[in-house]
């Protein structure tokens, strides 16, 4: 190691799979890599396996990993989320000195993050929480990165982090800096709030296609490919092509033969409570999440699939008209768990004090990551042309676009509630959709109700906003009133 020792650009800390396809990435791009795994056999077996003849050079032991690395240092640490993080920035912290970098890349929790980062300045380093996304494929060939924390670890590892990134537009990088502290790891986090959103209204699509219209998965298959030719572009349109037309060893398709049962790992659930914490109505991508946990209870739903009866699903319209419905329904109720998205980070970068560039956040979401699509480059427009956007249907495009779907929109979601098929997510966007366009919401019942049973008094609409009535609407109670009034 003598001859190696502080020549190498970057470090990196867990060679799981994403750890792995990073470092392989790093070094295709011209740079030095220093690899360290908790398991010494991994190192041994990587470098003389995947990393055999490049310049990557494995690491026993974390003094050594430190020695060979180049000033300031930086290390990225790709292991699972939670204390093993923690443990992995104490022992960098025991051999890495004042100014030197530890980036954490994998998926945790901005909280957390926002805690390392103070945590790890205090001790006179940078920290950085890199949300990285686009899977195995991704990390190999490029992921869209978004990285947070120290500021002035920006100019340190930006070469590095843009060349391994995603390219759109000309070679414009899908990675930029995103804010202070955890901005990195909470941008991330919405990101597959998102995810979870486009991922159950393309279940719903399907399950509507197959129950309704009777389409095999062949036929899916075509329409999904036809899809992504058009408005819908985008990378999980893609892989549902593929996975439809996907053939199991007996030649029938692979995608009937799976159990409905689905996993999470806690990204959709931090965004959903998040959200309810900061007040934003992230109505569809809570369904999202919950439509997970409800496939969960597999063995509850064959028991009550004995017990309860619905409607048989028939069909007797125009196939070709009701699918082009279902494609403008998608797209309408995607752009939704975008514009949700978009509100979410908007009110967490006041509660946070984050400068968040909206516009670039969609231009990293171009390329490489699970979500990219055709249509972030009109979002990244929208920002362009009215930095303040409030919401995105606001902008024109989006206007016209919704303006557009909604009749097909409402069709979908009225032959599914007929034929019985459960559009959780369907539902809740256009549910916040019309709530969104009502000028007049039934909430002054409410406000009524609470003032009834719990005095939290109400506004008028013939009084000025800010002040506040009492009822004593029984002639039993007495003038006092509550505190928390909360709008």
């Amino acid at each position: 190691m003598s001859e190696k020792a502080g020549k190498v650009d970057i470090g990196l800390i867990g060679l799981a799979v994403m750890g792995e396809n990073l470092v392989l990435n790093v070094e295709s791009k011209g740079y030095k890599v220093a690899v360290y795994n908790r398991t010494t056999s991994k190192v041994d077996d990587f470098v003389k396996g995947r990393g055999a003849g490049k310049k990557i050079i494995g690491c026993h032991d974390l003094k050594e990993f430190a020695r060979a690395l180049s000033k300031p240092r930086k290390a990225m640490i790709m292991v699972k989320a939670g204390a093993a993080v923690d443990e992995a920035i104490e022992q960098l912290l025991n051999v890495f000195d004042k100014d030197d970098i530890i980036i954490d890349g994998g998926n945790s929790n901005y909280q957390d993050s926002i805690r390392r980062c103070t945590y790890v300045e205090s001790k006179g380093l940078l920290y950085v929480g890199a949300g990285v996304s686009g899977g195995e494929e991704g990390a190999l060939n490029g992921p869209s990165i978004m990285p947070g924390g120290s500021p002035a670890a920006w100019a340190h590892i930006k070469p590095v982090f843009q060349a391994i990134a995603a390219k759109v537009d000309q070679n414009v990088p899908c990675c930029d800096w995103v804010g202070e502290n955890g901005a990195g790891h909470f941008v991330k986090m919405v990101h597959n709030g998102i995810e979870y959103g486009d991922m159950q209204l393309i279940c719903e699509t399907y399950d509507i296609m197959k129950k309704i219209l009777g389409l095999s998965p062949d036929e899916m298959g075509d329409v999904f490919a036809e899809w992504n030719e058009g408005e819908l572009d985008s990378y999980l349109i893609e892989i549902t092509r593929d996975i439809l037309r996907y053939k199991d060893s007996d030649g029938s398709p692979l995608v009937e033969k799976i159990l409905d049962t689905a996993g999470q790992k806690g990204t959709g659930k931090w965004t959903g409570i998040i959200a309810l914490e900061l007040g934003i109505p992230l109505t569809l991508i809570g369904e999202a999440v919950f439509s997970r946990c409800l496939s969960a209870v597999k063995d509850e739903r064959v028991e009550a699939s004995k017990i309860f009866s619905g409607p048989k699903p028939s069909f007797s319209g125009d196939k070709k008209a009701f699918i082009n419905d279902l494609r403008k329904a998608l797209y309408a109720a995607k752009l939704v768990s975008y514009a949700q998205g978009y509100l979410l980070m908007r009110e967490a970068a006041k509660e946070y004090k984050w400068n968040l560039n909206y516009g670039g956040i969609a231009l990293m979401w171009r390329g490489g990551c699970i979500i990219r699509s055709a249509f972030l480059g009109k979002i990244k427009e929208a920002f362009d042309k009215k930095a303040d956007l409030s919401n995105l249907l606001l902008d024109p495009f989006f206007t016209r676009v919704i303006e557009d779907s909604s009749e097909s929109w409402r069709r979908v979601i009225a032959a599914a509630i007929t034929n019985g098929i459960p559009v959780p997510a369907f539902s809740a966007a256009l549910g916040y959709f019309d709530g969104y366009r009502c000028e007049r919401l039934p909430a002054n019942l409410l406000q009524a109700q609470r003032d009834y049973f719990g005095a939290h008094t109400y506004e008028r609409i013939d009084k000025n906003r800010g002040k506040f009535f009492h009822t004593n609407w029984t002639g039993q109670g007495g003038t006092t009133s509550a505190s928390t009034y909360m709008v």
